[in-house]
């Protein structure tokens, strides 16, 4: 069999370029929210768990933090139930509530797991409510329209507190952590809570080196349709304020800075339509998305 000589060598080049950033974050925490069509087309699953057990093998701690809004749609349709929405934010009864941990913290979740395990990887699911991960509090949003107005979505919560004990014990013991974004209240009530914010607040809290955000956008863009990086806080507020950056991805921005400015080192807002996005962002010089900084490391 014939050697496809420069085949190889650019494979020994993606190699050599990706040692670097190996070295650099052996041992370093990932935070990683797991969503949008990467998380939906069966081909793009497969690429993002591989991506996570060569980050383990590789000695990073990957921590997975998943949504699952299409499949908690499917299921409220296939019961009766028209699912609600309110500013972007989904209205929770008890009667959702209870179809969003049942896919949450079974279905998706354990889908997820049992994807990393199958490329090699050792994962354990978890939800907020397993060793008092994640507490929260019912969570009142502002009316856009009327600004001195509250809106009750039912049982939405806002995280109050992380405890990441668990957390670290299973990445210790070579496990991959993956989170479903459910909280508790102080009187054991379950919460709905956005899996961003959870990420956000979980880097936050485990001092990760890196957030990685997935979604279905190549990330921010300019007026030009031109990918933006290494974006500071400053820089951030003027697209905001040109209106460059607006709608949906306004809070994911907000909840990159906020990461930033509590001590996670970068936040990434990374296309996960891409085949395997992770391991380009990481371990690339170029990337596939947008990287956010603190306004010092600017």
């Amino acid at each position: 069999m014939s050697l496809d000589i420069s085949a190889a060598m650019q494979k020994a080049r993606i190699l050599t370029e990706a040692l670097p950033y190996i070295r650099r974050f052996i041992g370093k925490t990932i935070v990683i929210k797991y969503g949008g069509n990467a998380m939906t087309e069966e081909h793009l699953k497969h690429c993002f768990a591989q991506d996570v057990v060569l980050m383990k093998l590789v000695g990073i701690n990957p921590v997975v933090v998943h949504g699952g809004g299409p499949q908690i749609n499917e299921l409220l349709k296939r019961i009766g139930k028209q699912g609600e929405f309110i500013q972007g934010m989904r209205v929770t009864d008890r009667e959702t509530m209870d179809v969003v941990e049942m896919v949450l913290g079974g279905l998706v979740n354990k889908e997820i797991v049992n994807l990393i395990n199958q490329h090699g990887g050792r994962a354990v699911g978890l939800t907020g409510k397993d060793g008092g991960l994640i507490k929260a509090k019912k969570l009142l949003m502002k009316n856009r329209d009327k600004q001195d107005e509250l809106i009750d979505l039912g049982l939405v919560g806002e995280v109050t507190d992380i405890d990441p004990a668990i957390v670290s014990l299973l990445y210790a013991g070579g496990f991959v952590p993956v989170i479903a974004p459910v909280g508790v209240g102080e009187e054991g009530q379950s919460y709905n809570i956005n899996a961003d914010l959870v990420a956000g607040r979980l880097a936050e809290t485990l001092k990760a080196e890196k957030l990685i955000l997935l979604t279905n956008t190549t990330g921010v863009l300019d007026k030009n349709g031109q990918l933006l990086t290494g974006l500071s806080a400053a820089r951030v507020d003027e697209l905001i304020a040109d209106g460059t950056i607006s709608g949906g991805m306004i809070p994911k921005i907000a909840t990159a800075l906020e990461a930033v400015k509590n001590g996670v080192k970068t936040s990434h807002i990374i296309d996960g339509r891409v085949e395997h996005a992770l391991l380009l962002e990481i371990f690339t010089d170029a990337g596939v998305g947008t990287l956010i900084k603190n306004d010092e490391a600017a």
